[in-house]
């Protein structure tokens, strides 16, 4: 029983990664400083429809742009409740081929075999499924699988970001109800708040999910993913995924840059 409870958060986890899948597979690029005040005045009137026009077009992009990167992630996960307490951390190397290649080489793994093996594992096996075309169009930030309504304007250190909620058009555990912010200057994904559209498990009484990029060279990629799951019959286990160490190796140049190349440093 106790195994079947850590384990239905595979599920969960699943559903993260194709989440992160989808953003992974469109990079973000975003130039340099904060968007100035006649920058804003003249953006922040944009419409919902608008943002994410731009947001898909520019996604597009960058998604061409990118051919490899390579980099670090450290899985870590942590379940209390019955039968007992259980952590567990993973350490692996990934480099990724555009369109749809990537590979994955463990360099360290400790605490519990059942996570190690019955989630991480099977996150990394989830992640290479939600690789293929179908799956990454049926969960890209698009008007076809979300409906975007406004929910403000906000200026941060960063610059400024639109919010859009989202809404899912199809209940696809794949999908999530939430907000993304959306950088007003380049119309990239900064950063992902929500739960899955569809309930990954009857198991699972509620999931929350956060997700952060950084800047690498001329792109927005990962920088950190935070599920939270709460069991229906009592119990709390969190996920998270550090990712570090990047490194592009190939990229053709954006439209504004000069950065972009192959075997960039």
């Amino acid at each position: 029983m106790g195994q079947m409870r850590v384990g239905i958060h595979v599920v969960s986890g699943l559903w993260l990664l194709g989440l992160t899948l989808s953003s992974v597979a469109q990079p973000f690029s975003q130039g340099p400083g904060a968007a100035s005040s006649a920058y804003a005045a003249q953006n922040d009137s944009l419409s919902a429809a608008q943002v994410a026009k731009r947001l898909q077009e520019k996604n597009a992009q960058r998604a061409a742009a990118l051919g490899q990167f390579n980099g670090t992630r450290v899985y870590r996960m942590r379940y209390t409740g019955f039968p007992s307490d259980r952590e567990a951390e993973m350490v692996v190397n990934v480099t990724y081929r555009a369109p749809d290649t990537k590979t994955f080489s463990v360099v360290s793994q400790n605490g519990s075999k059942f996570i190690q093996d019955r989630v991480f594992k099977k996150l990394l096996e989830g992640e290479q499924e939600a690789l293929n075309e179908e799956n990454r169009r049926n969960t890209a930030l698009t008007s076809d699988n979300y409906e975007f309504t406004s929910a403000g304007y906000e200026s941060t250190p960063e610059g400024n970001q639109y919010v859009l909620n989202l809404l899912p058009r199809t209940k696809n555990k794949f999908l999530y109800r939430g907000k993304i912010w959306v950088d007003a200057k380049d119309f990239a994904v900064v950063r992902i708040e929500g739960e899955p559209a569809k309930n990954p498990s009857f198991w699972i009484k509620k999931t929350e999910v956060r997700h952060r990029y950084v800047k690498v060279n001329d792109f927005w990629l990962p920088a950190e993913n935070h599920t939270e799951s709460v069991i229906r019959l009592g119990g709390r286990a969190v996920l998270s995924i550090e990712y570090k160490d990047y490194k592009i190796t190939k990229s053709t140049p954006l439209r504004g840059s000069e950065t972009a190349r192959e075997g960039s440093k």
